[in-house]
């Protein structure tokens, strides 16, 4: 029990740092990838557009895909440990490394940064457009930047601290689960006409899933502040106001500390699918938002998440030794 504890403390140190220098590189096949065509195939297998039967088999693709994700990756690192230790080892900082997206997070968000500085705001708009849900094609420079500042907060959390959470709790398999919700809710949690019953269990299964680690994402983004020079003392007070203030009730959660934490005003209303969706603003507008911002928001995600590394390890450190 202790060997393994161990090795998977060192795995998670491990994937951690091997995703903060190489990211996700295009040319290597990601989990996520195949866990979004399982998603695909049951949606296209079981979504028929009637209310109970769309809602039933919505519920049904969320036991299947988190199963199949998390089935996968136990029988994998069971038969490793079982060829040997040092095999189990390896995979695991695998896994660990492809269930967290800190690199490729601020490298998609750095180059909308770059465009804006360039002054080429058609090409920010389809930098943007590959980290957002939201119409692009309507936002001007401030709505390129602010959509760019809100998709790392949220992803702090998604992305990053999260993951990290689901993974000391529960190794990579653990990791593989929250995944697999993310990625559903991502995918059909909508409240549309399309996935409005079909993507319900999904949606909820991932306020759920999200609910504890979006907190704790915002107090550990509170605490990074000042490592990165940002305002803690309006970080905490703007996510004490402004932290419901979305439909979820999670993603503002950190969207309002990066407010705060900044001096800008996000969130406001948005447009999906032609749609214009009216949303409360979150935090005040003591000044424009500008494109350092982003980099800044990046910075903040970073100082957050490696304190959430600190604290996992120390926590698993003190089970291993109470284990010895």
């Amino acid at each position: 029990m202790v060997k393994l504890l161990i090795l998977q403390t060192a795995a998670i140190i491990v994937g951690f740092i091997i995703d903060f220098f190489v990211g996700d590189p295009y040319s290597i096949p990601h989990p996520v990838v195949y866990i979004g065509k399982w998603i695909s195939f049951f949606d296209k297998k079981f979504r028929r557009g009637e209310p109970k039967s769309d809602f039933r088999y919505g519920i049904v693709t969320v036991l299947l895909v988190t199963a199949i994700s998390t089935v996968i990756p136990t029988a994998v690192l069971l038969a490793a440990w079982v060829i040997h230790p040092v095999l189990y080892f390896v995979i695991n900082c695998i896994m660990c490394w492809q269930l967290l997206a800190a690199r490729q997070l601020v490298k998609e968000s750095m180059k909308v940064c770059g465009e804006l500085k360039n002054g080429d705001t058609e090409a920010a708009r389809k930098a943007v457009s590959y980290i957002v849900g939201r119409d692009t094609d309507v936002l001007d420079k401030n709505g390129i930047c602010r959509a760019a500042v809100e998709t790392v907060a949220e992803n702090t959390s998604d992305g990053v601290t999260a993951p990290l959470i689901w993974i000391f709790l529960f190794g990579a398999v653990g990791g593989f689960f929250y995944k697999s919700v993310n990625t559903m809710d991502s995918m059909i949690g909508y409240k549309n006409e399309k996935y409005l019953y079909f993507g319900r269990a999904a949606a909820k299964t991932d306020d759920f899933c999200n609910f504890i680690p979006s907190r704790i994402s915002a107090f550990l983004m509170i605490f990074a502040c000042p490592f990165c020079k940002l305002d803690m003392k309006n970080a905490y007070r703007i996510f004490r106001r402004d932290r419901m203030k979305h439909a979820s009730p999670n993603s503002a959660q950190t969207e309002s500390v990066c407010a705060g934490a900044l001096g800008v005003r996000l969130a406001g209303d948005a447009v999906y699918g032609g749609v214009v969706h009216k949303k409360e603003y979150i935090g005040d507008f003591l000044r424009e938002i500008e494109p350092d911002d982003i980099k800044k928001t990046g910075s903040l995600m970073y100082a957050a998440s490696f304190i959430m590394l600190l604290v996992g390890v120390i926590l698993r450190t003190a089970v291993i030794l109470i284990c010895l």
